[in-house]
């Protein structure tokens, strides 16, 4: 097996890869909506697949662009291919950003760090002596 036919296959497992992702959370995120549904909690369901499929989405734009990536450096390494997949790379990352803003409410750079929120310092109290 050539160079090119190994980087051939990787960039397919990557491009089945990123349609699993999309597939698979997407399936998943609906048959949980629906146990939510199921619940009672449609308004809860709703924004619970909305956000769900949208991390699919994003999650599997991602691997795509590894995909398209791994096969201009390797497989069709021309300045027409390195064209395109500007090009691709640029529509993928703003598809990925728009769905950021709309997932999250806020531009990406605003939002605040994951984890707990630290609690503030609070000085200990002077002790009076008596």
């Amino acid at each position: 097996m050539t160079f090119h036919e190994v980087m051939d296959t990787v960039v397919k497992v990557f491009e089945l890869a990123g349609v699993a992702a999309l597939v698979i959370g997407s399936v998943i995120a609906l048959i949980a909506g629906a146990f939510v549904v199921a619940q009672g909690g449609r308004a809860v369901a709703y924004e619970s697949v909305r956000r769900n499929v949208g991390r699919s989405i994003l999650l599997g734009l991602e691997i795509l662009i590894i995909a398209d990536i791994v096969q201009t450096v390797t497989v069709d390494p021309t300045l027409e291919s390195a064209a395109i997949l500007a090009i691709i790379v640029l529509v993928r990352t703003f598809l990925s950003f728009s769905l950021e803003i709309e997932l999250e409410g806020v531009l990406p750079w605003r939002q605040r760090p994951n984890g707990p929120v630290p609690a503030p310092e609070v000085s200990p109290a002077p002790v009076r002596p008596r």
